[in-house]
């Protein structure tokens, strides 16, 4: 199959297209013929070689955490999911951009996304709902997102809102429009946070989640002042110094259900900045470096 690996660790121009090995479908997993994958945090940090103290890769590697695309392999207990049926999903820790991958989490697509919007909302979508969950039940509260305009902070926002949240998020001002469309009551972050938020919420913040890589988390915590009601999946040694929780995304089917279930019902659309072609990897991993918003890699 073609599929885009790296040989070593380095910069996006160590990513090359070439054929690999085909992956099969086992317990508890389906392959699918890959439509599109995105780009994510973790599969920048993994390139660059950042996590290798902790997360090793066999190289050469396949970048990629979650993809969309069509079944064409059903493992032998998987009993709800047939072979042609369109779903998105998550793979391993690194394995998704190539012709074929196999998912071990995954949903239908909802008939109201693109395919570039089903590619971007594995990870993000898994992140931000488990997040969510650690929070407990948040109808009629307060939540505070820092990066609420990213691919996790937006899909955390949609699902707080639908669960009965009023949201405030940060984000630059030219992504303040695009809260406002999702019903986030925005400002800008930085210095001043505490005070421009008691504006927007009076009454208190009662919960925050952490979405984006800032040096707020002390701020976050301030504001809420209750270390259990402060999440981040960005800052591992900010939250072991403040007492606070990390969350990590898990392969949980159910998570990305509950996402697809609110793009159904048009509650929740998955962010999508930039859509590549395979042949530009090396570009689609130079902007994700350059935290130039959500990337997507469609195949033919």
């Amino acid at each position: 199959m073609r599929a885009v690996r790296f040989h070593s660790y380095g910069t996006p121009d160590v990513l090359v297209v070439e054929d690999a090995p085909e992956p099969h479908a086992g317990g508890g997993s389906v392959r699918i013929r890959v439509h599109a994958t995105s780009v994510n945090p973790i599969d920048v940090l993994l390139r660059a070689g950042h996590l290798v103290q902790f997360l090793p890769l066999p190289l050469p590697a396949i970048p990629g955490r979650d993809a969309v695309g069509i079944v064409d392999e059903v493992g032998p207990d998987v009993t709800d999911t047939q072979v042609g049926d369109v779903v998105f999903g998550l793979g391993g820790i690194s394995d998704t951009t190539a012709e074929f991958a196999v998912l071990t989490a995954w949903s239908s697509v909802p008939p109201g996304w693109s395919t570039a919007e089903a590619a971007a909302a594995g990870l993000a979508s898994a992140t931000a709902a488990g997040a969510l969950e650690a929070l407990g039940d948040l109808d009629g509260r307060t939540l505070l997102i820092e990066g609420a305009s990213g691919a996790v902070g937006s899909a955390a926002a949609a699902f707080a809102l639908a669960a009965g949240a009023t949201v405030i998020g940060t984000g630059r001002e030219s992504n303040h429009p695009y809260l406002e469309a999702l019903g986030v009551l925005p400002t800008v972050y930085g210095p001043g946070l505490a005070e421009r938020v008691g504006i927007l919420a009076p009454r208190g913040v009662d919960a925050a989640l952490h979405s984006a890589p800032s040096s707020s988390l002390p701020d976050l915590l301030g504001i809420v002042g209750d270390p259990s009601r402060v999440v981040t999946v960005i800052d591992d040694q900010g939250a072991a110094r403040l007492g606070l929780r990390k969350i990590d995304a898990r392969n949980d089917s159910t998570l990305l259900r509950y996402a697809a279930a609110l793009g159904q019902e048009g509650l929740y659309t998955p962010r999508v900045d930039h859509e590549l072609s395979l042949v530009d990897i090396v570009t689609a991993h130079t902007l994700a470096e350059e935290g130039s918003g959500k990337v997507v890699i469609t195949q033919p």
